[in-house]
């Protein structure tokens, strides 16, 4: 049977026993928040749907977003339709992300607890390891970026970049994603709220900046792209922003009021997490558009391309807004892939599961900074390869949401025997089949420095859309296809058990 995080009484004992047996009313009141997997009391349950706005707006104010315009360019789309197409794919994507974020609200655990409820006590632990090495792996990719980027702007400024910065830049960057996700949801909301003024202040600063940079008669002379390059620039704009956090969305809502309207839930995290990138990308489109010679040093790197049309006086808070916005998303990441692994049976409490993470993302971060930058490509296509499972994840726990009528029964959530069972094997067919497809439509980004994931993509060529080198291949048609193909599948398959579930409660 089945046991809680601190391992100290069975999980088919009484919810109110399951919620309050390991955490005494100190524990719950300290500055450090203690709740890991447990299901969030109704004494604790008083957030509210705009106070999701802040956590996810920090989390996508990052000067990163403004590459993006390259990447949407690359497609040979025209201004308007590329403005279009992040303005649809951006808003698109964050609100997926509202809908996973309404179980956190029905059922006040963490997403991958939740997740028991389409693929079973034991079974959710497949998703769950392709969730955490997903969390993890991104986070610390954002570390890394942050790091190297200091030494960037350090350079340009004329201050040394070297080793002594880099080491200073991983330690003081690392330690602030590390506290902030040990102290927990309380500490980090109200960091967040913070940042987002910060953030959004310095890079409406560096916007205003650009804008001389700015010229419409370049801009416009860009052709129009066929059907074709504007479907593919929207699937790669939806994969790149709101798919990619929607594997922790319901982390950030589980403190929410079970009284708040499930619609509220989706507005505000749709627009605290799209209302950043969309801003940027679109100043990226200007700066890009009229710049055509950034495009290859966005690509390559952005921080320091972007950074080379700045005067030198307003480096430094240039530097300040891009790391603060890379902290802030690993944050979020950090602290939600701390749960995942207490979901996945880790036998510690929510702080050190945070620490664990946190000591897995500073040693990640050191050796790619100094022995092997060279391996960041390979870890990169790594990551973007786990998007398709996890897209499909998303589809099945999608269809789950849209099938459920009432709250989650707590108690089934750890028992085996309950009834959500210990598999649910339809849900996990469907993603492995959905994840077959969907790993047969993308491709590897670094076919280069990752030839050993060259083995995607082998369905483009026989569906007719062109092969690895077609204008569909960079349009990461797998993990729309994935998503979708979950969704019915779950839904068509599912159906009458969730019913069955629903009426024993």
């Amino acid at each position: 049977m089945e046991h809680d995080v601190n391992n100290t009484k069975p999980v088919s004992t009484t919810v109110a026993s399951a919620n309050n047996h390991q955490l005494s009313s100190d524990e719950r009141t300290s500055l450090i928040e203690n709740n890991g997997i447990d299901i969030i009391t109704e004494a604790e349950r008083t957030a509210q749907p705009s106070d999701l706005f802040w956590p996810w707006f920090a989390a996508n104010v990052s000067v990163f977003g403004i590459s993006y315009a390259s990447f949407v360019y690359g497609f040979g789309v025209s201004f308007f339709q590329a403005l279009i197409v992040v303005v649809i794919g951006v808003t698109i994507s964050f609100a997926l992300c509202g809908i996973i974020a309404i179980a956190g609200k029905r059922g006040s655990a963490p997403t991958m607890i939740l997740s028991r409820a389409a693929f079973g006590v034991y079974g959710q632990k497949i998703p769950g390891i392709f969730s955490w090495l997903m969390s993890i792996g991104w986070e610390t990719f954002l570390a890394i970026m942050a790091t190297l980027a200091t030494a960037t702007v350090f350079t340009q400024m004329g201050w040394s970049g070297g080793t002594t910065t880099k080491i200073v830049a991983c330690l003081i960057i690392a330690a602030m994603i590390v506290s902030a996700s040990v102290a927990g949801y309380h500490i980090i909301m109200k960091v967040q709220s913070i940042l987002t003024w910060i953030t959004g202040t310095l890079t409406i600063v560096y916007i205003l900046l650009t804008v001389r940079h700015i010229d419409f008669s370049i801009i416009m002379q860009r052709p129009a792209g066929s059907l074709t390059a504007v479907i593919g620039a929207l699937v790669m704009v939806m994969t790149g922003f709101g798919l990619g956090w929607i594997n922790i969305a319901a982390d950030w809502s589980r403190y929410q009021s079970r009284q708040a309207s499930a619609g509220k839930i989706v507005a505000w995290n749709t627009a605290g997490g799209a209302i950043s990138p969309i801003l940027l990308i679109a100043t990226g489109l200007l700066i890009v558009g009229s710049n055509p010679e950034l495009v290859d040093g966005i690509a390559a790197d952005p921080i320091g391309t972007l950074a080379t049309i700045l005067p030198t006086w307003v480096l430094l808070p240039f530097l300040v807004t891009a790391v603060l916005g890379l902290v802030s998303g690993a944050v979020l990441g950090i602290y939600s892939s701390g749960l995942t692994l207490l979901s996945l049976g880790v036998k510690v409490s929510r702080p050190a599961a945070a620490g664990i993470d946190g000591i897995i993302l500073t040693t990640g971060t050191i050796w790619v900074v100094f022995f092997a930058q060279d391996f960041l490509g390979p870890f990169q296509s790594f990551l973007i390869t786990l998007g398709v499972p996890i897209a499909s994840w998303a589809g099945l726990m999608m269809a789950d949401i849209a099938l459920r009528q009432r709250e989650y029964d707590e108690q089934a959530l750890f028992d085996p025997r309950g009834i959500y069972g210990a598999w649910d094997w339809a849900s996990l067919v469907v993603m492995g089949v959905a994840s077959g497809i969907g790993w047969g439509l993308v491709i590897n980004n670094f076919a280069e420095e990752a030839a050993w994931n060259n083995w995607q993509g082998y369905l483009l060529g026989p569906l007719g859309l062109g092969g690895r080198d077609g204008d569909w291949a960079w349009a990461n048609l797998g993990v729309l296809c994935a998503l979708v193909l979950s969704f019915a599948g779950g839904y068509l398959l599912r159906r009458r058990k969730v019913a069955r579930q629903e009426k024993r409660r």
